[in-house]
């Protein structure tokens, strides 16, 4: 058997990805098979195309992109317990499979069951961006009314960290551009914009400081700000791990469990975290999916949706 798959075929630009027919991938140990209905796009796609990450992330080519899926069961792995064949699921990508396919294997154990009615193309955006966030915030381990700064608000993660930081009891200050800010002011949050003399801003709003720091950027931006966190401890960033501890932070620890999916879903389902997903490509526009994220562009979730 065969399927339909956005695949790149070697490092570098747009120009080395295409659809391609492959052959379906059978699920190994702990490994789940779904017929894909959704998956979500998310910067480290491309990342991982231009091959930013080939060295802790070595790959065969052609290989498929995405890294979080939602669908439906069509086998299971040998060892693989708590899933049957037409379970509908959503979870992390095997490290061999992509979900920006008609088949799709994922790691069981980061894989969960997707609630009745919850729509696939909401589902397939939680396991990377809101599970990152989740993640974080757990991290930080802040107690309702304690304040937190989430640097670089605007994306994905950030607009996920806002809405369960706010469900926390949460007082949240995020830095984005101005045209983000009707976005950010919908989640609660207090706009600071991006730039110079950023942390002065802050400390209009906020004199002494903050209790806690997601940084979603990195670099110079998570510099200019990190004098503001009482605790340098209390600083977590989810990217850029040498910023972080020359700063007196750390990197985000990802859980990629069930259990966390399972959190973030029931935050959906309880109307208090809405994943924004704002634009939706068939499988065969995936090209036109992951340039809108490359170009950061989007002003929330974007799908491959696979019919």
């Amino acid at each position: 058997m065969t399927m339909k798959a956005f695949v790149f075929t070697q490092y570098g630009g747009t120009e080395n990805q295409e659809i391609q027919d492959l052959p379906t991938p059978e699920p190994g140990p702990s490994e789940v098979r779904i017929a894909v209905r959704a998956a979500g796009v998310n910067p480290v796609d491309w990342k991982v195309r231009e091959g930013h990450l080939s060295e802790v992330m070595p790959l065969d080519l052609p290989s498929v992109l995405g890294n979080e899926a939602a669908g439906v069961v069509e086998a299971v792995g040998r060892d693989v317990e708590g899933f049957a064949v037409g379970d509908e699921v959503f979870g992390n990508t095997a490290p061999t499979s992509g979900g920006f396919a008609e088949q799709a294997l994922l790691t069981a154990g980061a894989t969960a069951h997707k609630p009745a009615g919850l729509p696939f193309t909401t589902a397939a955006v939680l396991p990377v961006a809101a599970a990152t966030a989740y993640d974080g915030l757990e991290q930080l381990g802040l107690e309702a009314g304690a304040t937190l700064l989430v640097n670089g608000i605007g994306g994905g993660v950030g607009v996920a960290a806002a809405q369960i930081a706010r469900d926390r009891d949460l007082t949240v200050v995020g830095t984005a551009s101005e045209d983000k800010r009707e976005l950010v002011e919908s989640l609660g949050a207090i706009l600071v914009p991006y730039g110079d003399g950023v942390a002065d801003r802050v400390r209009e709003i906020l004199p002494d400081g903050v209790d806690g720091i997601l940084d979603l950027v990195g670099g110079d931006a998570l510099r200019a700000v990190a004098g503001l966190s009482r605790d340098p401890s209390r600083i977590v960033s989810a990217g850029d791990p040498a910023t972080a501890e020359e700063v007196g932070g750390a990197l985000v620890a990802r859980a990629r469990t069930a259990a966390v999916l399972d959190a973030v879903v029931a935050l959906v389902a309880q109307g208090k975290l809405d994943p924004h997903v704002t634009e939706v490509f068939p499988l065969d526009d995936a090209a036109a999916a992951l340039q809108s994220v490359e170009a950061g562009h989007s002003r929330g979730k974007v799908v491959v949706e696979i019919a």
